[in-house]
């Protein structure tokens, strides 16, 4: 009796597995294919007679090769240096003229492109007396640009130059078109200070309309100012821009009218100044 009962029981036992297992779905996933590895290139190991062979051949390549590269290089060079065919000058030039700059550029123009000497022409340009500073440059294939910068007078000094503003003196050939700037004079060691000093006498009179027409320094350190009216001031050595102030205060309240009458101004006194009149019958002094 215990058999057919046993026998459902595994019946029904199987069947309830197959019904569970039948719940879920199993997904296999395709197998990875991988891709094949290239094999590494290696230099091949030399070892005795080898490994010495390989010391010499490989210099002797790159000596070839430097070789090949260098004589490629000269057969190219000759078709990229060419002669130069234009000249640029570049520049707000009044006083410099095209005569003068061709005179200095020409020699050089023989040179081809790569072949010219632009630091020696920088500097033979620069050595003119009109040039404040110069620079040159090569344009492929051909071309050659210059830029001139010129001085920028602003006063005479001495007797045969003229001052720029950076307290440099230039000797141009014809100095009658500058007899308008101011005339400075002193030793040559003081001209920078004799430039500043000038400066600054300028914005104090200028002020009172007062212009100069010449600054001088003397050896023993005294200063003469003589303005463009004619007026001649001694200053003497020390507190400068002091007694200066004082000439024009009382020349504002005592002097203004009488300018074209004032030949000399002597302010070397501590606290006062004396006037000398252009007319004999005139002369007085002021506090």
């Amino acid at each position: 009796m215990f058999g057919p009962l046993i026998r459902d029981r595994a019946a029904a036992g199987a069947s309830t597995r197959r019904k569970a297992s039948s719940r879920g779905a199993v997904r296999v996933a395709p197998p990875v294919q991988r891709q094949p590895r290239l094999p590494r290139w290696r230099l091949p190991a030399f070892s005795g007679l080898g490994a010495k062979l390989q010391q010499v051949v490989w210099p002797l390549l790159l000596v070839g090769l430097g070789v090949g590269l260098f004589e490629l290089g000269q057969r190219l060079l000759p078709l990229a240096d060419r002669p130069i065919a234009l000249v640029s000058v570049q520049g707000e030039l009044q006083y410099i003229d095209q005569t003068s700059i061709q005179a200095v550029v020409q020699p050089y123009l023989t040179a081809s492109f790569f072949g010219l000497d632009v630091h020696a022409l920088r500097t033979d340009l620069a050595a003119m007396p009109w040039v404040a500073d110069s620079t040159v440059q090569r344009v492929w294939p051909d071309q050659l640009v210059v830029h001139l910068e010129e001085q920028l007078p602003i006063a005479r000094w001495g007797e045969g130059a003229l001052l720029n503003s950076a307290g440099r003196t230039f000797a141009p050939d014809d100095l009658s078109g500058f007899i308008h700037l101011p005339q400075l004079n002193g030793p040559e060691r003081s001209r920078e200070r004799v430039l500043q000093q000038y400066q600054q006498f300028n914005r104090q009179l200028r002020d009172q309309g007062f212009g100069i027409a010449e600054l001088e320094l003397r050896e023993r350190g005294s200063w003469f100012l003589t303005t463009r009216e004619g007026i001649v001031i001694s200053l003497g050595r020390e507190r400068l821009n002091d007694k200066l102030e004082r000439f024009l205060t009382v020349d504002q309240r005592l002097l203004s009218e009488r300018r074209d009458q004032i030949a000399r101004v002597d302010l070397r006194y501590s606290n006062a100044m004396a006037v000398a009149w252009r007319s004999p019958t005139s002369t007085t002094a002021g506090e």
